[in-house]
């Protein structure tokens, strides 16, 4: 050991000396990088903003505290799902990918932050803005766009596409999106029975094309239950995320029956592919949002801010994930297509083989579980 801190010593007295490599400058390496990771924050205390609360008589905190570890994982799982996004949009105007796409890019806090205070045994249910979710509930960047592509090696050996993803315990996206009448019947049915569910509104401000303001005569959400306990929480913000969904499902499993989340989000594309996303906004409002609410942004900064990592730490990351972004794109672009007589497949689960019409009544599918 003291032989390996006299070659450090040596190195780093400056370049003026050879430079030594082989194994004793490998060894030097080494133990710069773990007097260096030695050197970070293990954990930050950071105030988060306050949430609005409807119906209850305490609120999820207005502090939260942030382990490096945590840190480095959220930052990792939010910048893969926004490459992510980024090559879903690369490859959906190559016309790779076909049909609806629903891209998530700008609200990955949402999904990240519910995920770190949730179980993996919890249900999950979503709609069709799905790809971030599908990613947090442990479907590999490979299987998604892989889906997307509507090849044999996605999660739904490519007859789900964008909108129809599913993994365990994870029963989205839906084309629904809380129709009126049939969610208010949803508010009553949970709050007659008192179930353990967490409703939860991602408001990214626009519904398609037309802004909250213009659509609802109350914009407060979080409200709209009634009867049922609301939360409106900075969807910006990861942290806020974890912490109003650790009190939402501590609201939950302690028998108090279902309460809703309004999570104030914003999505930088439009409401699909099809929607540039700018003739009802202007591309300096998604600049602003941008450059003042970023969520990967606010976590980078909290955590450079307080040595919870460094630029060099998270730009090796960044690197890491592009790499892995580009490998699932060379397979989601290089995998079969299911075949033809697959496609009555999977209708239902064990369920001995049936057979299923075609496109007209002479074309039969055998449908096999």
């Amino acid at each position: 050991m003291q032989k390996m801190l006299s070659l450090l010593s040596r190195v780093l007295q400056g370049s003026a000396q050879k430079p030594v490599t082989g194994a004793a400058g490998e060894a030097a390496r080494v133990i710069v990088a773990s007097r260096s990771y030695a050197d970070f924050a293990t954990e930050a205390t950071f105030d988060i903003k306050k949430c609005d609360v409807h119906r209850l008589e305490e609120a999820p905190p207005t502090t939260a505290v942030l382990t490096r570890e945590q840190g480095l994982q959220y930052y990792r799982t939010m910048q893969t799902i926004r490459r992510m996004e980024l090559k879903s949009d690369q490859l959906y105007k190559q016309k790779i990918i076909r049909g609806f796409c629903h891209l998530y890019d700008g609200q990955e806090a949402c999904c990240v932050g519910l995920e770190a205070s949730i179980n993996p045994t919890d249900h999950l249910i979503t709609a069709y803005r799905a790809h971030g979710y599908t990613y947090t509930r442990g479907v590999s960047v490979k299987e998604i766009l892989a889906e997307l592509t509507g090849r044999r090696g996605g999660c739904a050996k490519g007859k789900g596409g964008s909108m129809h993803m599913y993994a365990k315990n994870f029963y989205g996206g839906n084309g629904i999106v809380g129709a009126q009448g049939q969610i208010f019947e949803t508010y009553n049915m949970a709050a007659l029975w008192k179930l353990p569910c967490i409703f939860i509104c991602e408001n990214n401000r626009y519904g398609m094309g037309t802004s909250v303001e213009r659509a609802a005569a109350s914009t407060d959400y979080y409200k709209r239950g009634d009867y049922i306990p609301g939360l409106r929480v900075d969807g910006m913000d990861v942290l806020c995320v974890r912490e109003a969904t650790k009190f939402a499902a501590d609201h939950c499993r302690s028998g108090k029956g279902p309460i809703l989340m309004e999570l104030q989000t914003y999505r930088y594309h439009g409401h699909s592919m099809s929607d540039p996303g700018v003739s009802y906004r202007t591309r300096e409002e998604i600049q602003e949002v941008r450059s003042k609410s970023d969520p990967i942004t606010l976590l980078k900064d909290r955590m450079l801010n307080n040595n919870l990592s460094n630029v060099d730490e998270l730009k090796e990351i960044d690197v890491e994930v592009r790499k892995e972004i580009e490998e699932a794109a060379q397979f989601a672009t290089t995998d079969p297509e299911p075949p033809l007589e697959e496609l009555g497949y999977h209708i239902y689960h064990n369920e001995p083989t049936f057979e299923v019409r075609g496109a007209n009544p002479w074309i039969k599918y055998k449908s096999v579980s």
